[in-house]
């Protein structure tokens, strides 16, 4: 999960001239022509993408079919409230929302969401020509249920990546001093062992140069959901621990005792790394949420970290936010062993392929006009200049535009690790209990972070606690 952000490259590009090809125009304007005057509705977090669809394809869809759409922009918190509670008392204020890769599940369960791909079906006056879920990369997976049908159109999809200062890796002065300390050569990290060591050394550097530099990013916020996502969507793989450490094949558990790994060995390693690196980075690191832990990197204080995708881009690419802009590079996360073969065979994934998708809520009262919107969203003409302008890719045949390859370049190979390696990631799991678990735990993990309780006693806490939650909710016999 990640959220956040800045306004990014959106001033790359908004022009959409011609985003449906002349064929096809008449078909947004006969099919709008029913729902002129009509006014939809969205809310969303204020990322890039959806600035994207606010500045520039919600008056592109306006111009071509009459129908305006009004997109709310705000926080995470405030994006996730507003849409849940109208979902929930069936109010109807939105009539599209944006879904969290994460969250999905636990909507489809409570019978949010229309089901795109019935309703397109229904009413094939509807089918937009240039519109295919077939067009969608495989992220638009976590968005169907059982049967393969659609419930929400991917608007966002990027990896979690680890970011490293090429400037600082490169400079001879500095890869001397690492020499000599260490005994061996100053590149991005493959073990954990070599990442600590990395940002053990750029610490002291920054102390020893008068420098306002760190070794390494933290997402470590002592009150906020986001270090609690940072341990388990980006940290535990890496040590192996999926799926949070539960274990649905064996009656949800979550305890080692029962047949889980939240509070395994690897995942108690795995949560002390992490720490040590909290303790070692920049002194905001304690209150970053993802946001912060983006402008921390784009000032030029810390020398690697792991970042979000559709962060990542803006910090290499925009001068006007990032002091870093050309001197970043991207590789997989520090693994340990077995990690990228579990990955490769399946087994396992190597860190966190984040998104979201926008959905048409059961309860909207305009769910003829939504469904156009959601069709010129999901185009693949629409999609190369919303991807330079808020790199993020949806639509397989996105990766093969002029466009995409020549900022693929500019970026580092940013695309083309989205592209190759992508498969080595993986969204949450499909928990319909995603929320209350993480409601449930996340006040002792902060717990842990303030030095309230020990990182091993507060993992076998949070284990017991899960268990208790997932019990109570029928999950566990």
């Amino acid at each position: 999960m990640r959220y956040a952000m800045k306004a990014s490259a959106i001033a790359l590009t908004l022009s959409l001239a011609g985003v449906a090809s002349p064929a096809w125009a008449d078909f947004w304007s006969d099919a709008g022509a029913k729902f002129k005057g009509v006014t939809l509705h969205g809310v969303t977090e204020s990322t890039p993408p959806s600035n994207f669809i606010k500045d520039v394809l919600a008056p592109e869809f306006e111009k071509k079919t009459g129908i305006k759409v009004e997109i709310e922009t705000t926080s995470w918190d405030q994006m996730y409230d507003k849409a849940i509670k109208d979902m929930e008392a069936g109010t109807g204020i939105y009539d599209v929302v944006y879904i969290e890769q994460d969250i999905v599940y636990s909507y489809m369960a409570r019978n949010f969401l229309t089901d795109i791909t019935k309703a397109l079906k229904n009413q094939p006056d509807l089918k937009a020509p240039t519109y295919d879920a077939a067009n969608f990369t495989s992220f638009s997976n976590y968005f169907k249920d059982a049967n393969g049908d659609l419930y929400g159109v991917p608007m966002e999809a990027f990896l979690k990546t680890y970011l490293y200062r090429k400037d600082l890796f490169e400079d001879p002065e500095i890869q001397a001093a690492f020499k000599q300390k260490t005994g061996h050569d100053l590149k991005p990290a493959m073990t954990h062992e070599q990442y600590t060591e990395i940002a053990d050394f750029f610490t002291q550097w920054g102390k020893d140069h008068n420098m306002q530099l760190w070794g390494s990013t933290a997402q470590a916020h002592t009150g906020h959901p986001a270090s609690w996502y940072e341990f388990f969507e980006s940290v535990a793989p890496t040590f192996g621990v999926y799926n949070w450490g539960i274990d649905a094949g064996k009656d949800y558990a979550a305890t080692v005792e029962h047949g889980g790994q939240m509070n395994s060995d690897k995942a108690k390693a795995a949560l002390k790394w992490w720490l040590h690196l909290r303790d070692i980075a920049p002194p905001e690191s304690s209150q970053s949420t993802w946001t912060e832990v983006a402008t921390t990197f784009a000032a030029g204080r810390v020398a690697q970290g792991l970042v979000y995708g559709e962060n990542a881009a803006w910090i290499a690419t925009d001068s006007s936010q990032s002091k870093v802009t050309g001197k970043v590079g991207f590789a997989l996360p520090p693994l340990k062993p077995g990690v990228l073969e579990a990955a490769e065979a399946g087994k396992g994934y190597v860190g966190y392929y984040d998104g979201g998708a926008f959905g048409l809520p059961v309860s909207s009262k305009n769910q003829e006009a939504a469904l156009l919107f959601l069709q010129f969203i999901g185009q693949n003409e629409v999609q190369p200049d919303w991807a330079v302008a808020a790199p993020r890719v949806t639509n397989t045949a996105t990766f093969d535009d002029p466009k995409i390859k020549a900022m693929d370049v500019k970026l580092g190979g940013f695309y083309t690790m989205l592209k190759d390696q992508g498969k080595l990631f993986a969204g949450a799991p499909p928990y319909p209990f995603h929320a209350q678990v993480r409601e449930a735990t996340a006040p002792i993990f902060f717990d842990i972070l303030t030095g309230k309780i020990g990182p091993d006693e507060g993992l076998d806490k949070m284990a017991a606690k899960t268990e208790e939650e997932l019990t109570s909710l029928g999950y566990r016999k």
